[in-house]
């Protein structure tokens, strides 16, 4: 009898799991809702739009390609906002991070010639190290002198953005020998490969399934991982239990930002071939976003990333087929965040529904065990 209850309880607390995903799906239809009594207000034909929408993201292997190909980038600076907030930070300069983990990888993909199994490793690793080593800055800021990482992580976007524009300026160290303010192609040893033939999908959305596998890992089943969302949770508890709050701020801040280059690194190495400042349409931005909506879970974040991707993959053919404007789909996009911020409520609810559904399978265990006696 004992056992059934283990395992009645058990089952119960999986079904409890269930609150996050839950949560997600109910936040991307009532979007989807809001967005239809939009267009709808506005006279627009919802079912048009929404068929252009989904077609323009699943309607052909290119276009699937291409919601991949956002997705990408968007699971990097995701998981570089999701790494902090488990610490109790905010890193708002995922950007900026960004495009120094590009910029860096750029160099080292054109200025080096060395071979493919030691230059494509060497790049990446160049764009996280630097991008880790401009994100720590922000960490020890506020680590020992108490200044907000938000107030930092802001202002260093700026010189991020001044430093990349005076690189690939006229007379800039990183100038490609052309008109435009580019840098040279990075070499084909440095280059992310194809994965999909006839699409631009390279290898680099394994590496960023990967690294959030690897963040799941290390947040919940490490040692350090434990103590940075201690830090995150209580840091005077944390101090407290012999945890050092200093050094897991500068580390998480480091770790978030090498998430980050990482992000511009394998975006550059597996999309443009080059670096030039408008590389990134605001995927550190965006990483905000995905971050929060995917309950600053890695596997949730791999989701909220498709789901971004899928909307600027879809929004092109929506602008050319049904005419409506593709900044529709940023509504939709704020209208995801907001109802899956706001249905947080409902936790309590559905936490005390699946909870209900576990008891009372348990209570029907019980009863068998009860006739069997």
């Amino acid at each position: 009898m004992a056992d059934k209850k283990e395992a009645a309880g058990k089952k119960g607390f999986s079904l409890l799991g269930l609150v996050g995903p839950i949560q997600f799906v109910m936040g991307i239809l009532l979007a989807f809702i809001g967005g239809a009594l939009f267009l709808w207000i506005f006279r627009e034909n919802v079912a048009e739009a929404y068929g252009a929408l989904f077609k323009g993201a699943f309607g052909s292997k290119r276009y699937i390609g291409e919601a991949l190909l956002s997705t990408t980038p968007l699971i990097f600076s995701g998981l570089a906002v999701a790494l902090g907030f488990r610490s109790g930070l905010f890193n708002m300069g995922v950007e900026g991070q960004l495009v120094f983990g590009g910029m860096v990888a750029a160099y080292i993909g054109y200025a080096w010639d060395l071979p493919r199994v030691i230059h494509l490793p060497l790049a990446l690793l160049g764009g996280a190290v630097v991008a880790g080593l401009w994100g720590s800055i922000s960490g020890y800021l506020k680590a020992y002198h108490n200044i907000h990482e938000v107030i930092t992580t802001l202002l260093m976007n700026y010189i991020a953005f001044a430093i990349a524009d005076y690189m690939i300026a006229v007379g800039g160290p990183m100038k490609a020998d052309n008109e435009l303010p580019v840098s040279p192609d990075v070499l084909e040893s440095a280059r992310l490969v194809r994965l999909w033939e006839g699409t631009r999908v390279s290898s680099g959305i394994l590496i960023a399934i990967f690294f959030a596998i690897v963040v799941w890992f290390f947040i919940y089943k490490t040692r350090i991982g434990y103590k940075m969302r201690a830090v995150g949770f209580n840091a005077a508890a944390a101090e407290y239990a012999g945890i050092n709050p200093k050094t897991m701020t500068v580390l998480a801040m480091a770790l978030s930002g090498a998430l980050g280059g990482l992000a511009g690194a394998v975006e550059v190495l597996g999309v443009h071939y080059k670096f030039y400042a408008a590389f990134s349409p605001g995927y550190g931005w965006d990483g905000i976003a995905v971050a929060l909506l995917g309950l600053l879970n890695p596997f949730g974040v791999i989701a909220a990333a498709f789901l971004f991707g899928v909307l600027r993959s879809g929004s092109i053919t929506m602008q050319a087929i049904a005419g409506i404007s593709k900044n529709v789909v940023s509504i939709l996009i704020a209208l995801v965040i907001f109802f899956s911020a706001t249905n947080k409520t409902l936790e309590p609810i559905l936490k005390r529904l699946l909870g209900g559904i576990g008891s009372g399978k348990e209570l029907e265990l019980n009863t068998e065990q009860e006739g069997d006696r």
